[in-house]
């Protein structure tokens, strides 16, 4: 389990499917940008929220090679290559979210961006998991 704990100011509404911040101590593990490819590096949809799906799984399993999961999450960015099909897609970009990294909600950043490296691509994630020091 995770000793991380969500940063949220008193008198801020809550918000959904992030948090505003959060508090951790501990062995920092970082994922590079992962896009929805599979371990073959071949994108098996053009769909956003099956690419989302397949991105995040990509960043579990990085994270599983650091000994993290995604309780241990504490940062992640999203970059995006069209931010309005995001916001039409929010319930099933959701569903594969929670399908994937389960009730974990970390301090999040969305990005617009013209394109990523891999032209395919409709989103690439970072995420930073800091896993508790062991006493």
């Amino acid at each position: 389990m995770s000793a991380n704990r969500a940063l949220q100011p008193a008198g801020w509404a809550t918000p959904v499917g992030y948090a505003n911040g959060m508090a951790a101590e501990g062995r920092i593990v970082v994922t590079g940008g992962q896009i929805g490819w599979n371990a073959d590096q071949a994108f098996e949809s053009d769909d956003l929220a099956d690419q989302v799906r397949q991105t995040l799984a990509n960043v579990v399993a990085v994270l599983a090679e650091g000994g993290a999961g995604p309780g241990h999450v504490v940062s992640m960015t999203w970059y995006l290559t069209d931010v309005g099909e995001y916001s039409a897609r929010l319930k099933d970009v959701g569903r594969a979210y929670r399908d994937t990294m389960g009730r974990e909600f970390p301090a999040m950043a969305v990005v617009g961006v013209t394109r990523l490296v891999e032209a395919r691509a409709k989103v690439e994630i970072q995420a930073i998991a800091v896993v508790p020091t062991e006493e």
